[in-house]
C-alpha cells in the first residue's frame, strides 16, 4: 500500500512537471542508491564496468544495485524495482536501443535520473534522445583504428592488396556493431584493398560462435582466397572468425584478426605459446564506462551536476607485445 501510495503521488508530480521535487525518496538512511544495468551480465565487458562502478561506490559513499536485463520486460521491471529499493538514478546498457522512449517514460515516473552508457537510447524517430546523458566509444574511429592495425600488420608482412580478401563479421542491427564495422572497413579499403574485396557475413549473435557460424561459408566459398584480413564488432566475433579460418587450413601466417574490446577472449589468444590468426585488439576502458558513469551519476544526484551531453571514450592498440601491461594498468 505505502509503494502504490507513493507511486501515486510520483506519476502525479511527473504530470505537473514537478520531478524536480522528487529528490525526497531517498532511503530513510540518507544514503544515495544508484542502479547499474547491463543487457549481458555473464560477459567479461559488462561485469567489468560493474566492478569499477563498484569502485565508485566505494570511494564517492553511495549504494550500487547491479541489475542484469536482458530484454525489454526485464529492463522496465527493474526500473520499478529500483524505484522500490530507492534508488534515485540509475546506468543502462539497453538490450535494444528502440527501448529509449519506454525506458525515458518509466523512469520519469518512478522519478529517476537516466545515464545511457555503451550503446545510446534511441527515440520514435530512430534518433538519439539527447536529453539522456550518454557515455560510449566513438564506434567509427575505434573501428577504423582496427582497420588500420590490420592494414598495417598487412603492408608488414608483403601482402599485396590485390590478393587479400577481407571478411567483415557484421551485427548492423546495433548501430554500434555497424559503425564500427564500417569504419574498420574504411580503413581497409583507404589502404588499397579493393572495395570487390570486402566480404560480408551477417551474424545472429555477436559471440565467438556467432562469428564461427558466419564466417565458415563466406570463408569456404572464398576458397581461393588464401590470404584474409578479419573484422568485427568484437574480439569474440573475430576469434570466431579466426577458428573458422583455422578449419580450413588458414593459419596464423594467412589471417589477421583484429578484434574490439581487449578482453579476456582477446589476452588468452595473446597468451598462447605460438601466435594465432587473431592479430591484435582495440583496448576499450571498461574502467572509464564503469567508474566514470557511476561518478557522474553520484555527482548527479548529490551535487546537481549534470553529466555532458556526450562523452566518448577512445580505445589503444592492443597486441602480443603489450597486453599483459595495458591490463595490468587498467586493472590498476
Amino acid at each position: 500500500m505505502f509503494l502504490f501510495s507513493r507511486r501515486h503521488v510520483l506519476t502525479g508530480s511527473v504530470a505537473l512537471g514537478a520531478t524536480a521535487t522528487l529528490g525526497g525518496c531517498a532511503r530513510p538512511d540518507g544514503r544515495v542508491r544508484i542502479g547499474f544495468l547491463v543487457k549481458q551480465p555473464e560477459v567479461q565487458w559488462f561485469q567489468d564496468e560493474w566492478r569499477f562502478a563498484s569502485r565508485a561506490a566505494r570511494d564517492k559513499g553511495f549504494d550500487l544495485l547491479r541489475i542484469g536485463a536482458e530484454d525489454g520486460d526485464r529492463v522496465l521491471s527493474a526500473i520499478d524495482t529500483l524505484y522500490a529499493r530507492y534508488a534515485l538514478g540509475f546506468i543502462i546498457c539497453t538490450p535494444d536501443p528502440n527501448l529509449g522512449t519506454a525506458i525515458r517514460l518509466r523512469a520519469q515516473a518512478n522519478g529517476l535520473k537516466v545515464l545511457a552508457v555503451d550503446d545510446r537510447l534511441l527515440g520514435p524517430d530512430g534518433r538519439a534522445i539527447g536529453t539522456i546523458p550518454y557515455l560510449g566509444i566513438s564506434a567509427s574511429a575505434i573501428g577504423e583504428l582496427a582497420g588500420k592495425l590490420a592494414i598495417e600488420e598487412a603492408r608488414r608482412r608483403g601482402w599485396a592488396p590485390g590478393e587479400v580478401g577481407v571478411l567483415r563479421l557484421a551485427f548492423d542491427s546495433l548501430d554500434t556493431g555497424r559503425e564500427r564495422s564500417a569504419g574498420a572497413v574504411r580503413a581497409v579499403i583507404a589502404g588499397g584493398v579493393a572495395a570487390a574485396h570486402v566480404y560480408s557475413a551477417p551474424q545472429r549473435t555477436a559471440d565467438t560462435e556467432g562469428g564461427f557460424t558466419a564466417a565458415d561459408p563466406v570463408l569456404t566459398q572464398g576458397h581461393a582466397i588464401r590470404r584474409w584480413i578479419i573484422l568485427g564488432i568484437n574480439d569474440e566475433s573475430v576469434l570466431g572468425g579466426v577458428r573458422a579460418a583455422e578449419g580450413l587450413g588458414l593459419g596464423a601466417d594467412a589471417v589477421i584478426g583484429v578484434g574490439i574490446g581487449g578482453s579476456g577472449v582477446a589476452a588468452a589468444e595473446f597468451a598462447r605459446h605460438a601466435p594465432t590468426g587473431f592479430h591484435a585488439s582495440v583496448l576499450l576502458s571498461p574502467r572509464r564506462h564503469g567508474y566514470d558513469t557511476a561518478a557522474m551519476m553520484y555527482d548527479w544526484i548529490a551535487h546537481d551536476v549534470a553529466p555532458p551531453p556526450v562523452t566518448l571514450t577512445s580505445g589503444t592498440p592492443m597486441d602480443r607485445g603489450n597486453y599483459r601491461r595495458l591490463l595490468a594498468e587498467e586493472a590498476a
